[in-house]
C-alpha cells in the first residue's frame, strides 16, 4: 500500500524535496531545472496543505491526481488545490526538466481579492488527463508572468512584495482561464463524446424504474459514472450547451416527465415517484419553473 505525506508548510516540503528554504515562508518559486530528482522508488501519495501551479516538460515519471494518470508529454500547466491529493511513482533517467512550480500558502493570500476569488477558477478541480495544454505563444506568456514574478520573489522581500505577486499571480490565472476556454473550443469533438455519454447515462437511469428508490441522480454521482470531475463536466457541457450538469439533469427530468403525462393514466404523484423525488410538490414546483405550467396543466393540455 503506498504511503501518505502530508505537508501543512511550504518550508516542510522544500525540506521533503530537498530545496533551499523558500524566501518567504508562505510563498516559494522553484525553477524545476534546479530541483533534485525525487527518490520515489514505491508510489507516494502526498497532500498539501497550500496551492500547486506547476509548468513542466519532460516530467519523465509517473503521476496521477484525481485517481487518472497525468500527461506531461506537452508544455502542461497543473492547478492542485489544498488538501488534494496527488502521488508520484518512481521517475525516468536522464529526463532533463524545465519548468516552474509555484507554491501558495493560503494565508499569503489573506485579505486580498485573490483569497477568495482563487476558490471559483475551476481548473483547480479538474481531472488530470484535462489540465491544461499551452500552444507555444501561450507558453511564452505565462512564462513572462512567471519570471516577472520570480524577480520579485529574489529581490529582498518588502512591505510592496506580498501585493506585487499576488496581482502577478491573479494576472496568471486570468490568463490560464482564457486558455482554458480556448482548449474547451479545440475540444469540441471530445466534448460532444462526452455529451453523448451523458445522455445514454441520463436515459439508462431512468428507463429503469428501479433506481427511484436512490432518488434523483446527483452531480458527482453522474460525473463519478462518466469518470470526470463534476466542475471539469459542468465547465464542458457549459461550453458546447450553454447549460450545466444540473441544468442538463432538471432537462431530462422535464423530458420524461411530459412522456409519462402525456401518454400514461399516472397520477402525478406516481410519476414524482417514479422519477425519484421524495415529495409530488417538489417535482410539481420544478415542472412548472421549466415549463410555466404545472403538471396537470401540461396533461390537460392534450385533452
Amino acid at each position: 500500500m503506498a504511503s501518505v505525506q502530508r505537508f501543512k508548510t511550504i518550508s516542510a516540503f522544500h525540506e521533503f524535496r530537498n530545496i533551499p528554504k523558500p524566501a518567504h515562508p508562505l510563498f516559494s518559486m522553484v525553477n524545476v531545472a534546479e530541483m533534485p530528482p525525487g527518490d520515489y522508488q514505491d508510489t507516494q501519495n502526498i497532500v498539501l496543505d497550500f496551492y500547486l501551479i506547476a509548468l513542466k516538460r519532460n516530467f519523465g515519471g509517473n503521476m496521477k491526481y484525481g485517481q487518472q494518470e497525468y500527461d506531461f508529454d506537452e508544455g502542461i500547466m497543473a492547478f492542485m488545490a489544498p488538501g488534494q491529493v496527488f502521488s508520484i511513482g518512481a521517475k525516468q533517467a536522464d529526463m532533463q526538466q524545465s519548468g516552474w512550480m509555484l507554491y501558495i500558502h493560503p494565508d499569503f493570500l489573506w485579505n486580498t481579492p485573490l483569497a477568495t476569488k482563487i476558490k471559483h477558477y475551476e481548473f483547480f478541480d479538474y481531472a488530470v488527463n484535462e489540465a491544461l495544454f499551452l500552444s507555444e505563444k501561450e507558453e511564452t506568456t505565462i512564462l513572462g508572468i512567471i519570471e516577472n514574478m520570480a524577480q520579485e520573489y529574489h529581490n529582498n522581500i518588502d512591505r510592496f512584495s506580498q501585493d506585487i505577486i499576488v496581482a502577478q499571480l491573479e494576472v496568471l490565472l486570468t490568463y490560464a482561464e482564457r486558455f482554458y476556454e480556448r482548449q474547451f473550443i479545440t475540444r469540441k469533438v471530445s466534448g460532444h463524446q462526452l455529451l453523448t455519454r451523458l445522455e445514454e447515462l441520463l436515459n439508462n437511469w431512468f428507463r429503469h424504474t428501479g433506481n427511484a428508490a436512490k432518488g434523483l441522480p446527483s452531480v458527482r454521482e453522474i460525473s463519478a459514472a462518466l469518470h470526470v470531475s463534476p466542475n471539469y463536466l459542468s465547465g464542458v457541457l457549459k461550453s458546447i450547451t450553454g447549460k450545466s450538469t444540473l441544468q442538463h439533469i432538471q432537462d431530462k427530468v422535464i423530458e420524461v416527465a411530459k412522456e409519462k403525462l402525456s401518454t400514461t393514466d399516472m397520477s402525478v404523484s406516481e410519476i414524482a415517484y417514479e422519477l425519484g423525488f421524495d415529495y409530488p410538490q417538489t417535482f410539481s414546483k420544478l415542472f412548472k419553473a421549466k415549463t410555466a405550467v404545472s403538471p396537470v396543466e401540461f396533461r390537460q393540455s392534450f385533452n
